[in-house]
């Protein structure tokens, strides 16, 4: 398998998942979440597939500090309604992630490990997302912002050009090349510029 090597570089996300330990899928409940897992549910890397990764592990950070981030047990708000612009690429990412669902996900067991209903859209939030502690209520209001990192100019031209069927396979894969370069800076810049916390 062939992938942008940035993808290994990017810290992956460990969590404990109450369900998967009740049902012996992980032992001790606690695995981690690559972005190149999420890459490969998504069928493609892009700033917004990767700005649903940084939003959500950055949440999980700062609401969970030093311990481990409970999967099904976060509730996640979206101020667009979920057919609007990426808003369901981002839902699926932070699914994948953290269990949440709005009303297709696990129903639980004896009304326990219920994930559906825990993410919700057209909310009345100034953030891009809203991530917030089932256990404690505490929350923390994500803003994704990958401006930062311009496009390559040529991205158009080529883009055009594919569109149009009239583009070589050099230059296929030279866009391909390019887009991947500003995914690769908005993900790894140390800084997380393009992550604001509220």
């Amino acid at each position: 398998m062939n992938y942008p090597e940035f993808f290994d570089k990017v810290e992956s996300i460990k969590l404990q998942d109450k369900l998967a330990l009740t049902l012996g899928a992980f032992y001790d409940g606690i695995y981690e979440i690559s972005y190149k897992e999420v890459v490969k549910s998504a069928g493609h890397s892009c700033p917004t597939v990767a700005g649903a990764y940084l939003m959500t592990q950055v949440a999980l950070q700062e609401l969970y500090k030093d311990s481990l981030p409970q999967r099904g047990e976060i509730k996640v708000e979206f101020k667009e309604s979920q057919d609007e612009g990426v808003a369901g690429v981002i839902a699926m990412v932070v699914t994948m992630i953290t269990g949440a669902t709005s009303n297709n996900g696990f129903k639980g067991l004896n009304g326990k490990f219920a994930r559906t209903s825990l993410m919700s859209f057209d909310q009345d939030i100034k953030s891009s997302a809203k991530f917030t502690r089932m256990d404690t209520n505490e929350s923390v209001d994500v803003v994704y912002d990958p401006s930062f990192v311009a496009s390559d100019p040529r991205q158009l031209e080529l883009m055009k050009k594919m569109m149009q069927g009239n583009s070589s396979k050099e230059e296929i894969k030279l866009f391909g090349s390019l887009w991947q370069k500003r995914v690769e800076k908005i993900i790894l810049d140390k800084g997380n510029k393009a992550i604001k916390l509220l």
